[in-house]
């Protein structure tokens, strides 16, 4: 006689939470003021007006554009901020920073107005450690810190092999 296998993971009323389905829809782009400096080191106002004006803005329609400047030049910010006015009709979304801080701030945002930390409350929660998508550290730390102060415990990784990260302490009542 064979014993029936039995499905532990399946029976021990784990939550699973995939950031991973929390990924921002829209695409994530940059614009990279460098590519308007003179020399590579100087904006010229005048130029840079013009260029802006002549620029193709609809490669931005619908999307999430991160502003900043990867050259190492000193950029005043009514540049960054004139960019943005040129953005604002077409884009999803304008950021000031890297593609990486954008999808950071978007994650965040994702989490506060779409995890409600009340229907996990009691439970035990496991966030799922693998994507094929560049979820952020961040992302990690802000469900976290979201869920915490509810969960009856938090775990991080796979159901068959997770890392602990925070267990309720049992209530000890007092008998008389």
């Amino acid at each position: 006689m064979s014993t029936p296998l039995i499905n532990k993971v399946a029976e021990s009323a784990l939550v699973t939470l995939d950031l991973e389905s929390l990924f921002p829809e829209q695409e994530i782009v940059a614009f990279d003021l460098k590519e308007f400096l003179f020399m590579g080191l100087i904006l010229k106002e005048k130029d840079y007006r013009e260029a802006l004006k002549q620029y193709d803005w609809e490669r931005f329609r619908n999307r999430q554009v991160a502003v900043f400047c990867s050259a190492d030049a000193v950029i005043p910010v009514w540049a960054f901020m004139l960019a943005a006015v040129y953005l604002n009709p077409v884009a999803a979304g304008v950021f000031f920073g890297k593609e990486e801080d954008l999808l950071a701030a978007r994650y965040h945002e994702i989490i506060q107005t779409r995890i409600n930390p009340e229907d996990y409350r009691g439970e035990r929660v496991i966030i799922k450690g693998c994507s094929h998508k560049p979820v952020p550290v961040s992302a990690y730390v802000d469900i976290a810190n979201r869920l915490r102060p509810v969960v009856k415990s938090l775990m991080y990784g796979e159901a068959c092999s997770n890392v602990p990260l925070f267990k309720e302490k049992a209530v000890l009542t007092q008998q008389p």
